[in-house]
């Protein structure tokens, strides 16, 4: 699958109103979310047969959308979230908010939480990491949906050091 088919398949799963479309074949897994007026995609290749001149093309295709959708909203969150700190992952895996489905979340909304308390959990490679508070404060936002892929250095909550 070259880089325009998947572009293509961007554009015909944001026009379909679909929420959620995943695609697997032999050597590519594709997952394409919608929703709340953002489309993120997922693209994992397992098997790089034709490898690394496709590998380059392939990571740029969902950069760029992410890349459009924080720039057109930066406007917003600088005037309403200046004063507050965000908690970022320190790694790329799944994010979760509970330590087990049937346990309550770790923080909420109105959450105080100290130096060293646990807000989430990410799993990488079946490895769950504890992410820990590194500020004292009240959760105010919670910008990551439960069971969502993040990346390296991507805004999970907002808190309110004050």
């Amino acid at each position: 699958m070259d880089i325009k088919e998947i572009q293509n398949l961007i554009k015909f799963v944001a026009k379909s109103g679909a929420s959620e479309v995943k695609l697997e074949m032999e050597d590519v897994k594709i997952t394409i979310r919608t929703g709340s007026g953002k489309t993120e995609t997922t693209i994992v290749q397992a098997a790089p047969m034709q490898g690394l001149p496709q590998m380059p093309a392939q990571q740029q295709a969902p950069s760029a959308p992410v890349a459009a959708v924080e720039q057109a909203a930066a406007p917003v969150s600088d005037n309403d979230d200046s004063k507050f700190i965000t908690i970022k992952s320190p790694i790329i895996g799944t994010f979760y908010r509970k330590p087990s489905p049937d346990k309550p979340n770790f923080v909420e909304v109105g959450t105080e939480v100290k130096v060293g308390d646990t807000v989430c959990v990410i799993e990488a490679m079946k490895l769950f990491n504890e992410i820990e508070s590194e500020i004292s404060g009240k959760i105010v936002k919670v910008l990551v949906d439960d069971s969502s892929p993040v990346e390296f250095d991507q805004p999970l909550f907002l808190v309110d050091p004050s």
